[in-house]
């Protein structure tokens, strides 16, 4: 029996919107949380209806072959939320969406902002974050099966350190107060597990195992970063202080990526399934990043820990998330950014493509400051081309409408900035025909 949602909805004028939609995954530095707020507000009375009582049982079946869909030569994307997931009506419409657009591929929640989960993972460490999550599906490998039938490419979105399921019955793990006792939580009351906390490193790395099992084809990583949204000065690391790196923040979110990835590689991790049809010599997942926008143009770390230059070396791809609404004011001299979807987007993608075609990277932020000296510590890395990176970009309406025309010009920016492939963010799940056509055409923008 699935496990299904009774949707609230709001009704605004031509259409419904879904109201059970997470958070934005794009907190702003420049605090920029009310929209992410005012989604998290509308979760309220949609806590899903258990149809049935949570038995030890409710793991999904494994099967012993997983056939999947090769990587598209572009990815065009857009995101399930894990309620709609888990209602049959409504995954129905989009997956008409996409069969009916440019669309080939699909980003569905495994593990969203709350720190449940969508589907009865197999590792018993993560069985009550099923029981208690507000929505999924019990049916998430028959969803994968389908949507490949479909020749749909199926990328699993999985939050990682914000976790306020995890952090309150871990709180050795978390981010704590500065009175080095209390569970910190951010301005929407969320909670964070600190970045150095290696024993959630394995937690995640078991989640990831079970998602690709049932059938995802790719494994997409967001939230890859430390807090920034809320009093800052009130924060204590407890595993990052005790932790090799200290507060060094770039340095032990890329040991993260790189344990992440080093794991991942191991075929033997997934031996438990035989693997088909992945489109690549071994039977691995592919990885991406979700980073924020302005990793593409900044030098420091934005005080997270995120630079992209760090990240690179350990995905498959990575994805700045380059929303318009999401830069501050006056940047590029633009005024309000969220009027030129088109600049802000080429700028920023254009701007992520040469560094990644850069074998260097100055490192910028107090801890890589060298006495005496006004030259940079450098980063070395390997050289990338334009289709290691993904635009993130927005149809939704945060300080302004957009249309058609504000998400095409997105998309054009992207390939006019060298970058093929794409995934559209919309929390409401409610996107725009138009823009995604096979007929759209190019404008001048």
């Amino acid at each position: 029996m699935n496990k299904i949602g009774t949707p609230l909805i709001v009704v605004t004028s031509a259409f419904a919107v879904l109201s059970f939609v997470p958070l934005s995954h794009f907190d702003v530095v420049t605090e920029k949380a009310t929209y992410a707020r005012d989604q998290e507000e509308s979760i309220e009375s949609n806590e899903i209806s258990s149809l049935e009582e949570p038995t030890p049982d409710m793991s999904v079946d494994l099967r012993e072959v997983v056939k999947h869909v090769p990587l598209p030569e572009q990815v065009k994307a857009i995101y399930m939320t894990s309620c709609v997931a888990g209602t049959p009506t409504f995954r129905t419409r989009l997956v008409e969406l996409i069969r009916e657009t440019e669309i080939n591929s699909a980003v569905i929640d495994i593990k969203d902002y709350s720190g449940t989960i969508s589907f009865p993972a197999q590792s018993s460490a993560w069985q009550s974050a099923w029981y208690e999550a507000r929505c999924g599906t019990k049916d998430m490998p028959q969803l994968v099966e389908m949507l490949h039938d479909n020749g749909i490419y199926v990328i699993g979105r999985i939050t990682v350190f914000q976790d306020p399921f995890y952090a309150p019955k871990h709180p050795e793990l978390a981010v704590l107060r500065g009175d080095k006792k209390t569970v910190w939580t951010d301005h929407k009351g969320l909670s964070f597990i600190d970045v150095a906390a290696k024993p959630y490193w394995d937690h995640i790395i078991e989640l990831s195992v079970d998602s690709y099992n049932i059938g995802f084809d790719e494994l997409n990583y967001d939230y890859v970063r430390y807090p920034s949204d809320g009093n800052m000065a009130d924060t204590y690391y407890p595993q990052s202080v005790a932790g090799k790196y200290g507060m060094d923040r770039q340095a032990n979110l890329e040991e993260f990526f790189r344990y992440l990835n080093q794991e991942l590689d191991k075929e033997d991790k997934f031996s438990t399934v035989r693997h088909e049809n992945t489109g690549r010599s071994s039977s691995t997942p592919w990885t991406s990043v979700d980073l924020f926008g302005m990793t593409t143009t900044n030098f420091d770390d934005l005080s997270i820990g995120q630079v992209q230059d760090r990240a690179a070396p350990y995905f498959d791809f990575v994805a700045p998330m380059v929303y318009p609404s999401h830069y501050p004011n006056s940047f590029l001299g633009l005024g309000n950014p969220n009027n030129h979807p088109y600049k802000v987007v080429n700028y920023a993608m254009q701007s992520g493509v040469d560094r990644m075609r850069s074998s260097t990277t100055p490192m910028q932020g107090f801890l890589h400051t060298r006495i005496g000296t006004s030259t940079p510590a450098i980063y070395s890395k390997p050289v990338y081309g334009p289709d290691k990176l993904r635009t993130w970009i927005q149809d939704f309406d945060y300080g302004g409408d957009y249309d058609a025309t504000d998400v095409r010009a997105q998309i054009q920016a992207s390939y006019d900035a060298g970058v093929k492939s794409w995934m559209v963010w919309a929390p409401s799940n409610i996107y725009t025909r138009e823009a995604l056509e096979l007929s759209s055409t190019t404008t001048s923008y």
